[in-house]
């Protein structure tokens, strides 16, 4: 093929979008920008999520963010590169992009708001990929962070998708940390009369003896309150299992009622003297009516 035929050939319409002509030039030139950035986004997620020398001293959850930012930021210039080269102007486009994000503000409020967030979350790192959180009584673990919407796997594999304003105007609950220890706590009631340092010892151990509890900060037991019916304690101690934490407790509250029994201390349950008035009243009706 010699160079004129290459012209030629660049040079063939493909069609044409009210007066501007797409030229073969145009459509080759655009596919060549998408699977330059297509490319470039598997290389960039391959380098910044297995890294080696630089990246390996940033956290993993915060690398995700980046990747995110990057992605989104690439392909919104990967378009906008890609309507030049097929022929168009962009020069209005980018003048009335502010009266389209004020128009977006206004007729798709909720939409444009949840893609605000969304970019805030990314940027400001405050929730990532992997974190375990609380949102409205659910505990789960963040999925995906998408510009409009997050996915959340709650500890029962049930996949929520929640929309990024609420992460932003509203309370949650992270409980993932740099080091990822929180502080947890289960209550526990003896009856009175029981020794109290036995209490201790069997809570102590209930919670030294557990798997999924740290050794450090240790873990200890605090007396509560004097309770109506009970004493009451509290079983203070730190774990990585925020995601499982229930399950945490239920092997502890199991442990402790095993050596609390084994040590004759005894759980009471709530009981209620019960006195009714005017019954007096009624065995004199009784011996009277009997008469």
């Amino acid at each position: 093929m010699t160079w004129q035929d290459y012209n030629e050939f660049m040079s063939v319409e493909v069609g044409h979008i009210g007066s501007t002509k797409i030229l073969m030039e145009g459509v080759l030139g655009t596919f060549g920008v998408f699977l330059i950035t297509f490319i470039s986004v598997k290389i960039w997620r391959r380098t910044i999520l297995k890294p080696r020398i630089i990246m390996n001293k940033i956290d993993e959850k915060r690398r995700i963010s980046i990747f995110l930012i990057v992605k989104y930021i690439g392909w919104v210039v990967t378009i906008l590169i890609a309507i030049k080269v097929l022929g168009f102007n962009i020069t209005p486009l980018l003048f009335g992009s502010g009266a389209l994000l004020i128009g977006l503000g206004f007729g798709l409020q909720n939409i444009f708001r949840d893609f605000v967030s969304g970019l805030f979350l990314l940027f400001e790192g405050s929730l990532k990929i992997g974190d375990v959180i609380e949102v409205d009584g659910e505990v789960g673990r963040v999925k995906e962070i998408n510009l409009r919407s997050s996915e959340m796997i709650t500890v029962d594999d049930v996949t929520l998708v929640i929309p990024n304003s609420k992460f932003v105007s509203e309370r949650i609950v992270n409980w993932s940390t740099d080091n990822e220890l929180v502080r947890f706590e289960v209550n526990v009631s003896v009856a009175y009369g029981s020794d109290v340092d036995e209490v201790y010892r069997c809570l102590e151990e209930a919670m030294i003896e557990n798997k999924d509890t740290v050794a450090k900060p240790k873990p200890f037991v605090r007396f509560k309150n004097f309770g109506d019916s009970a004493l009451e304690f509290e079983m203070i101690f730190w774990s990585k299992k925020g995601f499982i934490i229930e399950n945490v407790k239920s092997d502890l509250r199991r442990t402790v009622y095993k050596k609390l029994t084994d040590s004759g201390l005894a759980i009471p349950f709530p009981q209620r003297d019960v006195h009714i008035k005017g019954l007096e009243h009624l065995k004199d009706l009784k011996k009277t009516t009997e008469q």
